[in-house]
């Protein structure tokens, strides 16, 4: 199925999953809770949720005949996710999904018992979700969406498609762990290639928009954009300002590229919550979180929106095409 198509299948039926769930005779009913910081209309969060889903179809599970799903679109307010957590775990599901950081620490302030997985974390020891990664040791596991050492990776690619960049403004969520770690390997990173680094946090769209244009004040500017929730909040708004301010940008993550963006580079996070099924069906049959890896990502993308460098007054390097996993005319 095209990836227009799917979204488009997500989009028209993903209000309607709650009220899907009916018990039928047989099998026992089993719940399976879902928190996402987010509105339903939000088209990303809409593809990472049918990735999970198709995943439980794939392992057996099927809304109305052996699942119940509830799902709670709390938007990005940390208020509301707070609350639509506890209401979530007033439930009692069998298992909650809870794609990322924002939502993962919420649940564990309310419940140290329900088993909890996630997909996109960056960094769940830093945070506090779990003991090691080997052995997780409470009622959470998942998966990781990076290793700190690919801070260093969009530095130099960010140099190797626009090489008179030498001025960086790294765009990061200073609220979760992982913003400033990601942030402290890439300024790390810059002597080496003779950059000076600027860190912008992400809070609110009149904060962005004047620290990057401020930021912005020649030919020789850049942006990173590492992985964080709020990223993908004001994704549209952060493209649209490094196109205005004619800013070659680096993302962590495919979808920022098919918006408009330069360059990614990152693992599938699609691909993560559909894989993120599978542990909630080993947890179904019986398993306990405690005792699940952490799973890293083993294969990360780099994708080039040719239209875009362009548009930049960019040549990408043979080389670097000749590396990419997609390129978008």
């Amino acid at each position: 199925m095209r990836r227009r198509d799917f979204i488009k299948v997500i989009s028209g039926s993903v209000a309607g999953w709650p009220l899907m769930a009916h018990a039928q005779q047989g099998e026992r009913m089993r719940r399976i809770g879902v928190l996402l910081p987010a509105t339903p209309d939000d088209t990303h969060y809409q593809m990472w949720l049918g990735a999970f889903l198709q995943g439980l179809t794939q392992s057996g599970w099927y809304i109305g005949q052996n699942i119940r799903i509830d799902t709670r679109w709390a938007t990005a307010s940390a208020d509301a996710v707070r609350k639509n957590a506890a209401e979530l775990v007033a439930l009692a599901p069998d298992v909650i999904f809870a794609p990322g950081a924002s939502t993962v620490g919420p649940l564990l302030q309310v419940t140290h018992t329900l088993p909890i997985v996630f997909a996109v974390v960056a960094d769940p020891v830093g945070a506090g979700f779990v003991d090691t990664l080997a052995r997780p040791g409470h009622n959470a596991t998942g998966f990781m969406n990076l290793e700190y050492g690919m801070g260093g990776k969009w530095l130099e690619l960010l140099k190797e498609i626009a090489p008179s960049v030498t001025r960086v403004a790294v765009l990061r969520d200073a609220g979760i762990p992982s913003g400033p770690a990601q942030f402290s390997v890439i300024q790390a990173m810059a002597p080496a290639l003779k950059m000076e680094i600027t860190q912008v946090n992400l809070r609110d769209t009149a904060g962005i928009e004047h620290a990057i244009t401020a930021f912005a004040g020649s030919s020789n500017d850049g942006l990173i954009i590492v992985a964080s929730g709020l990223a993908y909040i004001y994704r549209d708004l952060i493209i649209k300002l490094a196109a205005e301010r004619q800013l070659p940008a680096i993302y962590f993550e495919r979808e920022f590229v098919a918006a408009g963006g330069l360059v990614s580079y990152g693992p599938n996070q699609v691909d993560q919550c559909r894989h993120a099924a599978g542990y909630v069906d080993r947890i179904l049959k019986g398993e306990k979180p405690a005792d699940m890896p952490v799973q890293a990502p083993n294969k990360y993308e780099l994708v080039i929106n040719l239209k875009t460098a362009k548009t930049l007054g960019l040549t990408v390097p043979p080389t670097l095409l000749a590396r990419a996993d997609e390129v978008i005319d």
